[in-house]
Parts: C-alpha cells; structure tokens; sequence
C-alpha cells in the first residue's frame, strides 16, 4: 500500500476544481435553513450567560456595594438565568420556522438526487 501516493490524491482533491453537484446545492439550502437559528441562538446565549455573570458579581459584591447592588445583581442573574432556559425553545421555533421555508426546495432536490 503507498501512503504517499494516498496523501498525494487527497491533496490534490482538496484543490481540484470542484463541479456544482446537486449534493452541494442540497446541503447549502440545509445550512441555509439553519443559520438564522443557530446565529441567534449563539448570540442570544452569550448575551443571557453574561447578563447572569454580571448579575452573580453584583449580588456577591465582586463589584459593587451595598444591599440595593446586591438587590439588582440578584434580579439581573435571574434573568440572566431565564434567558439561558429560554433559548433552546426559541431555537427550536426559528429552526421549525427555518426548515419549513425551505422544506420544499430540499424535499424536491433531494427527491431529484435519489431518482439518478
């Protein structure tokens, strides 16, 4: 078995002019489909961890003084902390919403691809 000539094939196929299949086009309209949810549930995450973090350091007094930071701290980690529960649900509905806009065009293609 040459290794190397291996290598060398896979090289060379990452650099080869690549044809528009209908595979690639398939899974481009997947992505598509998916992208808004996964964009939003990423930065809706982030914004909701950081919003409890900030809430955690207020309410132990990391920064900040006094019973109304710690008041306000313990109010911004809860909802810090709804909003991290809420995102998967929200993501589940903009991805249904996602895939049923494109769920035709895919059905379609998918169904051209497995007819060759």
């Amino acid at each position: 078995m040459n290794t190397d000539k291996i290598y060398a094939e896979s090289i060379a196929k990452d650099y080869a002019p690549k044809e528009n299949s209908k595979i690639i086009a398939l899974k481009k309209l997947d992505a598509k489909a998916k992208r808004p949810a996964t964009i939003f549930t990423y930065t809706f995450g982030i914004i909701a961890s950081l919003v409890a973090g900030l809430g955690m350091s207020l309410a132990m007094q990391v920064i900040g003084n006094g019973t109304f930071g710690m008041v306000i701290g313990i109010l911004l980690g809860v909802i810090g902390f709804i909003g991290c529960g809420v995102n998967y649900p929200i993501y589940k509905k903009i991805l249904a919403k996602g895939k049923a806009k494109y769920a035709y065009e895919i059905v379609e293609l998918a169904r051209e691809i497995s007819e060759q």
